[in-house]
């Protein structure tokens, strides 16, 4: 099967304008999105915060960044920085989204931009109050791949779509008090890996009709395992699995009313991605630049930085509503399934 795939739509990673980066909490996923930035982008994180001094001290060490401190007041306060990245364990999103946002920053927050809808609709209302820019550093979204895939989608090259569905599981090592269990933490494979495969279903589908979620629960009450189907009306639905028990590929499809489906693996991270008829034949895109796995966070903090040179407040590739509609629907399959 052949096919003219249109070309990448991502906003370039060099050349553009650049924003002075501050980073609150730098744990395991800011390390990553550093490193990815610094190596890739012209974006500069020119401070960072942690609750712990000495830990801000030896990750500014390691990247090469000018400012560390032991308070998260004194970087939003800091002249210097434009914009703030939390990267905080879910619970903490909140309260220091809004600290940012009442210091005049511009924010991105780590996904789930908050542990409810309710959360996150706080930190929306006071990020437009306050008129700032802030995301959901959904960064998914701004693979080269998935602005080409959004392309087929709107030019009905797959029809109209049919159904959708995405799968996202890793096995986690149990531990109560950690983050992927503790309640306390905002655990659960929902909130973790869910708001992946269910942003997948929106990207296709958009905001569903009705949730229907099954699973297991871990011995802390949070979800260990949740199956989700979405439906749009009587014949359109998309499935969900995530789960912290099980090692599962990192898959979603798409398929549409003319025999096309569309196949990603991985669909969170560079790669690319299978178009083909489900009679057989199929036509390839491949992600040419060598970037794999967290290598692709740098795409986000370069649509940032693009956005809010032209003045936007939010991100036109994943708005501050499509951020509340996903939370909805893992706070409805959370309560089906009485998660902590």
């Amino acid at each position: 099967m052949s096919f003219a795939f249109p070309a990448p739509t991502h906003v370039p990673l060099r050349g553009g304008p650049a924003l002075r980066w501050g980073v609150l909490a730098p744990g395991g996923i800011a390390n990553d999105w550093v490193a990815a930035v610094h190596r890739f982008t012209d974006q500069r994180v020119v401070a960072v915060a942690s609750r712990s001094a000495e830990k801000a001290e030896a990750f500014a060490g390691r990247h090469g960044i000018p400012r560390s401190s032991g308070s998260y007041e004194q970087l939003v306060a800091d002249p210097e920085v434009d914009v703030v990245y939390i990267a905080a364990p879910h619970t903490e999103h909140r309260r220091l989204a809004l600290l940012a946002i009442d210091a005049g920053k511009h924010v991105l927050v780590e996904k789930p931009m908050g542990v409810s809808a309710a959360d996150a609709a706080e930190i929306v209302a006071a990020a437009r109050m306050a008129g700032v820019f802030a995301m959901e550093a959904m960064w998914s979204r701004f693979l080269p791949q998935t602005t080409i895939i959004r392309r087929l989608l709107d030019d009905g090259e797959l029809g109209e779509i049919a159904g959708a569905a995405a799968t996202f599981a890793g096995r986690f090592e149990y531990d109560p008090h950690s983050r992927a269990f503790d309640p306390a933490l905002g655990g659960g494979s929902l909130l973790d890996l869910g708001v992946y495969t269910l942003w997948w279903a929106h990207f296709c589908l958009g905001r569903p009709d009705s949730v229907s979620a099954t699973g297991e629960l871990a011995p802390t009450g949070v979800d260990a395992d949740a199956r989700v189907v979405l439906g749009w009306g009587e014949d359109v639905s998309a499935s969900s699995h995530t789960a912290m028990t099980v090692d599962l590929p990192i898959t979603a499809m798409v398929a549409g009313t003319n025999g096309l489906k569309l196949e990603v693996e991985p669909f969170v991270a560079p790669g690319g991605f299978r178009l083909g008829r489900l009679d057989g034949g199929n036509a390839y895109w491949e992600d040419e630049t060598g970037m794999r796995w967290r290598d692709g966070l740098c795409y986000q903090a370069a649509a940032v930085a693009r956005h809010v040179a032209d003045g936007r407040t939010e991100a036109p590739e994943h708005p501050l509503d499509t951020t509340l509609e996903i939370l909805a629907t893992i706070d409805e399959a959370r309560r089906q399934l009485g998660a902590a």
